[in-house]
């Protein structure tokens, strides 16, 4: 139980120490809920019981999130085309990454071990990650049937990686993206045909309980509490495999839905209840990273097959995006998407403080998700080393 208020209480309490004092707020409560995160999670303060407590948080909190946070979005003048060239430059940088990752930290694994005979295995697990999320990973393990402990590696590292890759983007990297592309459309537009009913507010949760907000709130959980429920419903009439898949399809088509029925639009603070719920699933996130769990000394080459993976992709998603002429708060966005998958979406485009380009952020998450299992089987197969 003290863990658990301690999830729900810990963003209040930097949102006030924020609105406070100024240098925190420019670090931003994201960035500190994963820095309060991962000091919880690695220094013993972690009861045994927390592993349950945080898969069912991580697993409820966004269902519920996301459709809140869409229902103020304004989608009419949704980018299609633009989505759609992010998502292609997007994926095909991971798969470059992934492959010459491959041929460059192949040849100095221990021969003889047992990452070496997984290395494959290893680039498709990447492949599915990197494009999908961790249920791709997952699903990806049981099909080329990839040992325990080699998985557990791969994730270990991914978690670790994956949240300095969002550090870095969160403190540098969105303005480094900014100031090498162009400035994005939506960005420098503060019109209602790109941006949401609901503008960014200097102290938005300020006056979030007061009657005329917080009833209507309620009934917008409400009906986020409805349409995370009817898509799962649906999601178990598929293989469990896709449930995931479908029940984030689900939430995000009926929050769309949704946003266009005006009174629905039109509940003040919808956006900003929902990314307090991003806020507490940040640092359950980081607080589930244990860096204990990691062995640096004999998984070196796929730590830094990791590291490739991600930042080079990052890379080159950034310079194919410079030769396409491609907005940065999109391709910020789509890299989030794919690298750490549709979930983690929202809570950038708050950092980025531009909300339309959350249903592209969704689209390429989701898009992702659907191929990753493919990638990662066919990539792996084709890396295989032929006996």
């Amino acid at each position: 139980m003290i863990l658990i208020l301690v999830y729900l209480l810990m963003p209040a309490l930097v949102i006030r120490l924020c609105d406070r004092y100024k240098f925190l707020d420019k670090i931003g409560p994201i960035l500190l809920l994963y820095i309060i995160g991962a000091i919880i999670g690695n220094t013993g303060l972690m009861p045994a019981s927390a592993a349950g407590i945080q898969e069912i948080m991580t697993t409820l909190i966004i269902p519920l999130a996301i459709p809140m946070m869409l229902f103020s979005c304004n989608f009419r003048h949704w980018d299609i085309k633009r989505t759609l060239t992010t998502l292609i430059t997007g994926i095909i940088a991971v798969i470059i990454a992934v492959v010459a990752g491959y041929y460059i930290f192949k040849p100095i694994v221990l021969p003889g071990s047992m990452i070496e005979s997984q290395f494959h295995n290893i680039a498709g697990l990447m492949a599915g990650v990197y494009t999908g999320g961790t249920p791709n990973m997952a699903a990806i393990k049981i099909m080329l049937e990839v040992p325990n402990e080699t998985y557990l590696m791969v994730h270990s590292y991914d978690m670790l990686i994956s949240f300095v890759y969002m550090v870095f983007l969160l403190s540098i990297g969105i303005r480094l993206f900014r100031r090498f592309l162009k400035k994005s459309v939506a960005q420098s537009s503060t019109g209602e045909s790109l941006m949401p009913v609901e503008q960014f507010e200097e102290h938005p949760y300020r006056d979030i309980f007061k009657k005329g907000h917080f009833l209507p709130l309620l009934w917008a959980f409400g009906l986020s509490l409805l349409i995370f429920g009817v898509s799962a419903a649906i999601s178990m009439l598929f293989p469990k495999d896709s449930q995931v898949v479908v029940i984030i399809l689900g939430i995000t088509t009926l929050g769309i839905a949704a946003s266009f029925v005006n009174p629905v639009r039109r509940i003040k603070k919808s956006f900003d209840a929902g990314m307090y719920l991003v806020y507490i699933f940040s640092i359950v996130v980081a607080s589930m990273a244990d860096i204990s769990r990691l062995d640096l000394a004999g998984g070196l080459s796929v730590f830094l097959y990791i590291v490739t993976a991600i930042f080079g992709s990052l890379l080159l998603h950034l310079l194919m995006a410079r030769l396409f002429k491609l907005d940065p708060d999109t391709v910020v966005i789509a890299s989030v998407a794919l690298i750490n998958s549709a979930p983690f979406v929202p809570m950038m485009a708050t950092a980025m403080k531009n909300k339309s380009v959350i249903i592209s952020g969704l689209t390429i998450g989701l898009v992702g998700y659907a191929i990753g299992n493919y990638l990662g089987f066919i990539i792996a197969n084709v890396l295989k080393p032929i006996l």
